[in-house]
């Protein structure tokens, strides 16, 4: 569990699912992510709830401090593909513009690069997302390279150990 001087971050459970869903059929919140229906974001859930117990790191449930209110979700994906570990963030529409993104991201950042032993991490944003390309560039991430992911375009950026002041 992490905290921030707003947030409290926990560990991703299937009992966040249902709140993911909802959250994720919200179309400005899912226009940048895959289109998985219901079932198959529950099964993207289970996924990412089985990676902390396989390698001591997941996803967050992003909670806002006093009230326990759901905002998101935020954490740590290791791509197969890739063999890279992205910091990767979503937030329902009404926590956006309240940099909740970017605090928690930067926490887990910091995890990240305390618990993964990597050189780098990255984040994987859709060529339209100007708003998470502004989180990367507060975090300082650098653009790496194009690729596709879950069948999207997306642009991996990239943040080097030796560039990050924890």
């Amino acid at each position: 569990m992490i905290t921030t001087e707003r947030l409290f971050l926990r560990p991703l459970t299937l009992d966040d699912a249902d709140r993911i869903v909802e959250m994720q059929s919200d179309p400005e919140v899912g226009r940048y992510l895959p289109a998985f229906d219901a079932e198959r974001t529950r099964e993207r859930v289970g996924h990412f709830v089985a990676q902390w117990a396989e390698r001591g790191y997941g996803l967050f449930a992003v909670e806002r401090k006093g009230t326990g209110e759901f905002l998101g979700r935020v954490g740590l994906i290791h791509w197969e593909q890739f063999d890279e570990v992205e910091v990767g963030w979503t937030l329902r529409r009404d926590a956006w513009g309240h940099g909740y993104a970017t605090e928690a991201a930067r926490a887990c950042v910091d995890f990240g690069f305390a618990r993964c032993g990597k050189p780098y991490l990255t984040c994987n944003i859709h060529p339209d997302n100007a708003p998470s390309f502004r989180v990367a560039e507060r975090l300082g991430y650098r653009r790496f390279r194009e690729d596709t992911l879950l069948g999207m375009p997306v642009v991996v950026n990239r943040l080097d150990r030796s560039a990050h002041s924890a």
